[in-house]
Parts: C-alpha cells; sequence; structure tokens
C-alpha cells in the first residue's frame, strides 16, 4: 500500500494529501476575502500554486478542478484571471457550478487534483 502523506493537517481537514502519484487539494479559498472575484480568484491560485509545490507537483500536471462561484455571473471574470494563470498546453478537467459557499464574504472556491 502507498504511503499517504498529509499537508497542513488541521482540526478538520488537512489543505492537501498525497497518495501515490496523485495530489489531492482541499478546497482553496481566499485568504483575505476583499470583495473582488479577481482578487479572490488570484489568491485561490496563489494557495493552489503554494500547495502543489509542497507536494511535489505544480500546475501543469493539474488533472482536474471544481471551481464553485457564489454567483455564476462572475464566471467571466474568474475566467480571465484562470485563463492568464493556467499551464498552457496542460489545461486539466473542469468544472465550475454556481453555489452558496461556507460564508458570505468567500466569492470562489476550488479543489484540484493533480499528478505528483
Amino acid at each position: 500500500m502507498s504511503k499517504i502523506q498529509r499537508i497542513g493537517v488541521g482540526a478538520r481537514l488537512s489543505d492537501a494529501v498525497v497518495h501515490g502519484d496523485t495530489v489531492y487539494l482541499a478546497g482553496q479559498v481566499a485568504d483575505k476575502p476583499v470583495p473582488s472575484v479577481t482578487k479572490q480568484t488570484q489568491q485561490v491560485l496563489k494557495n493552489i500554486d503554494k500547495l502543489l509545490k509542497q507536494a511535489g507537483s505544480d500546475k501543469s500536471k493539474i488533472l482536474k478542478v471544481n471551481i464553485w462561484l457564489s454567483d455564476i455571473r462572475y464566471f467571466d471574470e474568474m475566467n480571465k484571471v484562470w485563463d492568464g494563470w493556467v499551464s498552457k498546453g496542460n489545461q486539466p478537467a473542469r468544472a465550475t457550478v454556481e453555489s452558496r459557499l461556507a460564508g458570505p464574504e468567500y466569492l470562489v472556491e476550488m479543489m484540484v487534483v493533480a499528478a505528483k
């Protein structure tokens, strides 16, 4: 059985879990949720970069992303940031939906699965 590595273990969840050659990130939200989808998306993607690095991976190895927006009208604004960040030629499978998030201050949340 493959070893399991947990990164950023908290009371309820780990920020990342590595099993074999697969990296699973918990849902990432902005550390400082300002009322801007652009700025929150930038913060989320920075967190994803940081966690993937700690797990021995990077954005070019992302396999799948789930994105939740508090309002689907933010889709284009979020995508402007995403399009400038995503590894060209390595775009992952992705789903984006509207959902109520953990608190009204959060506008975007992303959950990633990546290869190591």
